[in-house]
């Protein structure tokens, strides 16, 4: 009998040391609720240079970052072919992999969470079976066909908009525009802009490359400042927008949507899933110039000023970072959490195999 007490007792102290060992780790007192700052990096597509300082990634990364810092973690933006990080900083514990038009490696031991955001037509099988914890896409159709297919859990994760700086506000007279449209042309005339100018629209155009398309005084400027665009938005009557084709055959909802729709405009946009879904009436898709034109008019009936702030305020209560943050904290936690209990299935076996045996 003594034998199997002391047996037991040397048991349980073994596995409280271990456990207590284990416990002091960041990633575990994390998993388990007991608080932890973490070192998180955000990887994009987005060029090193000027070249990609413009990117909808580095400024979609940038409020992303802010609100995990908001939650008391340690963020770094690497760029394509960029990691900076301090010498006495620790390695990154979970890496975000915003998935653009570049494929970005996974960090060993870390957490890596993809998030597909754009251009889905270059994600493929063998990706998405690349050692990732978690897999999001901002498409509610794209994830579930991809889960279909593949097998690998895939969950859908739609864009967001930042309320600090997209909110319904008064207009700005230097910045009133009757349709206005803020992007590059892309080398290619742009169908919703051609078909607004068949449309007889008052369009004005912020963004490089339109010279060659349309007239320039159409142009208001080749670019708009970011810290200007909620300003912007506000400040049409109606806003425009459109999809690369793969986006809008897979229903991955521009970013521009919610942060116009954010700011109290309301839109017309190509056809694309789950527009009335997300934005209400403030978003109103057209399928063809003439359709075009009456959506246009100044007689249409679009939302109310208080109708537009109430759609305005649901877009701000569930696609904001600050949501996405706390969304994404959660999944790294239950990451850790999963890996937490891997650990211990595999350590009690050891703790037993140890422990003093009885005599025979």
């Amino acid at each position: 009998m003594t034998t199997v007490v002391g047996r037991a007792l040397a048991y349980a102290r073994r596995l409280i040391r271990n456990l207590f060992d284990l416990t002091r780790s960041r990633h575990a007192r994390f998993a388990l609720g007991m608080g932890g700052r973490l070192s998180i990096s955000i990887k994009t597509s987005a060029p090193i240079g000027p070249t990609g300082d413009g990117w909808g990634d580095v400024f979609f990364a940038g409020d992303l970052a802010a609100s995990l810092r908001r939650r008391g973690h340690e963020v770094y933006i690497d760029r394509l072919g960029e990691e900076l990080r301090p010498a006495t900083w620790q390695k990154d514990d979970a890496v975000i992999h915003l998935r653009g038009l570049h494929r970005t490696a996974t960090v060993p031991g870390a957490v890596n969470i993809l998030w597909v955001i754009s251009h889905p037509e270059l994600v493929d099988r063998a990706e998405l079976g690349d050692d990732f914890d978690v897999r999001f896409a901002a498409s509610v159709s794209w994830a579930r066909s991809r889960f279909g297919e593949t097998g690998v859990e895939v969950l859908p994760l739609l864009q967001a908009t930042n309320p600090e700086r997209f909110f319904p506000g008064p207009p700005d007279p230097d910045l009133a525009s009757d349709v206005l449209f803020v992007g590059t042309s892309r080398n290619v005339f742009r169908p919703i802009v051609k078909d607004a100018l068949s449309a007889g629209a008052a369009i004005d155009i912020y963004g490089p490359n339109w010279t060659q398309f349309i007239d320039a005084v159409h142009i208001r400027a080749d670019s708009l400042d970011n810290a200007r665009t909620p300003a912007a938005y506000r400040s049409a009557r109606v806003v425009l927008n459109d999809h690369w084709a793969d986006m809008r055959r897979e229903g991955f909802l521009s970013n521009r949507l919610f942060d116009a729709v954010g700011a109290g405009a309301v839109v017309v946009s190509d056809d694309i899933a789950g527009l009335a879904e997300t934005f209400g009436r403030s978003v109103v898709p057209y399928s063809s110039v003439p359709h075009l034109r009456n959506l246009l008019s100044p007689d249409y009936p679009w939302p109310s000023e208080e109708d537009r702030r109430r759609t305005a305020a649901s877009i701000h209560a569930h696609h904001s970072f600050e949501v996405r943050g706390r969304q994404l904290t959660e999944s790294i936690r239950r990451a850790m959490r999963l890996r937490l209990r891997a650990t211990l299935r595999e350590l009690l076996p050891k703790i037993r195999s140890r422990s003093p045996r009885s005599d025979q």
